[in-house]
């Protein structure tokens, strides 16, 4: 007996030993360092630490090739920080910063010059329009020159110190803006929308991470017609973190310098620091060029849900980064307000939130009373099951608070269900065989009503991608599959200016299109699903229809286009 348990004991010992065993492999497991112009695709790990970064390990979330200035710490849109690296100590020493290039003169709007000499007054400053650094303006007997790009600010030696007063001025002979001719797009006027037949709201999203390995930029949006199409631009995203609002990825946002060849004005970005560059940057070129275009700065998203329910329970605090990061002197005028993409509350996305029912009307009642009459808008799950994501929180209470949801009707189905059953991410209407009851659009609309949510308040959300399977043998929905369809960028996902052309849509089901290529099954929209849409929005009395994201569409804006000429 006592021999007996002499090896039980044994044996149990032998049992922790070994249960300890995997964390200590993980904690010698060897990462290779991140290098610049390395192909790095989802879920490749790296290790990175500098002078000012310690050695921690890193995910890639968006497949790239990496460059001089596209460090981990420095790009959040293309690395995951996983925390602190054990394994050994590792110094990547990029061998030069970022190309950097001369500065873009924003000529896209009208250029205020004094015609008289002296102390002659410069044509007269208009309220609403876009002025940028260099332009001379007269009010209340005084020139002013503005420092940088502004709008919507009265000249004053207060406010962001964006005016510089030039001191007293007469007047003089008639003075006539001009206008430099630019290397760049001509300026087209932007949609105007009536709010009622005909006239539904228009807009979509612009992504940060796209400006990397897809090297799609703002200027895109315009050379492509989409802009010129558009009522609202929506930015993604900025984080939400220690319950405040805080830039996304810096050096996407605010540092990238442009070429003269992708920045919107045909001008390139200067060297020396003089201004902040980056996709906001552009985004004041394309204001200037179009100054009819509301551009609103989205928060959260999937990657940054994480950080909603402390900024909830901590609001007025939270609301008041918010503002100030949107009307940040260096881009104030920009944004006309902010849009709060969380996913979800009181639920589970990437994270699981239990903030309460409650906490939504909380948080957007905060935003609306710092943000007063600026546009606070929110992107909300189109879960219309009972009982769903939609029933977790008080989306009917905070809709007095905001300017209209964003209803994200994509994304019902996909290959995270490897196995299938092949089904429409982006359906319409249920039909027979649907895999969940309840996952399409019309349910989600009907919800929100039921809930007390104006129609004009809801904007259906269209996908400008697809999502698809492979080893299916069955064309119509429904059929058996071995896992994701592979894609450019992520398996399971295609833009559509892809898949128009490597696999054609052949049939429709629920207002959305879908087709079998060899073995792979796709389900997208197309121009004349899109129609269908549109067409139902207005039937409903919806306000207008959104897309996700710019980068999915064709050069020449074909699925824009069918939004904007069936609105």
């Amino acid at each position: 007996m006592r021999h007996l348990r002499s090896i039980l004991i044994s044996i149990i010992a032998c049992i922790i030993a070994l249960s300890s065993l995997p964390a200590f492999v993980s904690a010698q497991t060897s990462y290779p360092a991140w290098a610049p112009n390395v192909a790095y695709k989802i879920g490749d790990q790296v290790t990175y630490q500098d002078s000012t970064h310690p050695n921690h390990l890193y995910k890639c979330q968006q497949a790239h090739t990496s460059q001089v200035g596209w460090e981990p710490p420095a790009t959040p849109a293309l690395w995951i920080d996983e925390g602190a690296y054990g394994g050994g100590s590792v110094t990547n020493t990029p061998t030069s910063g970022p190309t950097s290039t001369p500065k873009p003169t924003n000529t896209g709007a009208p250029t205020a010059t004094s015609s008289g000499s002296g102390g002659t007054c410069a044509p007269a400053y208009v309220n609403g329009n876009v002025y940028v650094g260099g332009n001379v303006v007269s009010y209340q007997g005084h020139n002013w020159l503005a420092k940088w790009w502004t709008q919507n600010e009265y000249p004053s030696t207060g406010g962001s110190g964006v005016w510089q007063d030039n001191g007293p001025c007469s007047t003089g002979p008639t003075n006539t803006p001009t206008r430099t001719p630019t290397t760049g797009p001509s300026a087209t006027p932007t949609a105007t929308s009536s709010g009622s037949g005909g006239g539904l709201r228009i807009m979509g999203y612009f992504a940060d991470w796209d400006v990397y390995g897809r090297a799609y930029f703002p200027k895109n949006m315009v050379t492509s017609g989409m802009i010129a199409k558009m009522n609202y631009l929506i930015f993604a995203f900025g984080n939400v973190t220690n319950a405040s609002c805080a830039i996304g990825d810096a050096y996407a946002d605010t540092q990238m310098n442009y070429t003269a060849a992708n920045s919107v004005s045909g001008v390139a970005d200067p060297t020396d620091g003089s201004i902040t560059t980056g996709i906001i940057h552009q985004f004041q070129e394309i204001k200037a060029l179009y100054p009819n275009l509301k551009i609103i700065w989205s928060f959260g998203g999937w990657t940054w849900s994480g950080g909603f329910g402390a900024a909830a329970a901590n609001a007025a605090s939270f609301a008041s980064s918010c503002y100030n990061l949107v009307h940040d002197p260096r881009w104030n005028g920009t944004f006309s307000g902010i849009d709060i993409d969380w996913e979800y509350p009181n639920s589970c996305g990437l994270s699981c939130d239990s903030s309460g029912f409650s906490s939504y009307p909380t948080l957007m009642s905060a935003l609306r009373s710092r943000f007063g009459s600026d546009l606070v808008t929110a992107a909300i799950t189109a879960d219309g099951t009972s009982g769903g994501k939609m029933d977790a929180a008080d989306y009917g209470g905070a809709v007095q608070y905001l300017d209209w949801y964003n209803l994200m009707t994509y994304d019902y189905f996909g290959a995270w269900a490897s196995t299938g059953p092949t089904a429409p991410h982006s359906p319409l209407y249920s039909y027979s065989g649907i895999p969940t009851a309840g996952f399409y659009a019309d349910a989600a609309v009907q919800k929100l009503k039921s809930k007390n949510v104006p129609s004009s308040k809801i904007n259906l959300g269209i996908g400008f991608y697809g999502r698809g399977w492979t080893g299916v043998t069955q064309s119509a929905p429904g059929g058996s599959a071995t896992g994701a369809a592979t894609g450019t960028y992520e398996a399971g996902i295609e833009d559509y200016h892809v898949l128009m052309s490597t696999c054609p849509a052949t049939n429709t089901v629920a207002g959305t299109a879908y087709a079998l290529c060899g073995n792979n099954w796709w389900s997208y929209d197309t121009p004349s699903t899109i129609a269908g849409k549109m067409s139902y929005s207005k039937s409903q009395g919806l306000g207008g229809a959104f897309f996700w994201e710019a980068f999915g569409d064709t050069s020449s804006g074909t699925l824009t286009a069918a939004m904007y000429n069936n609105r």
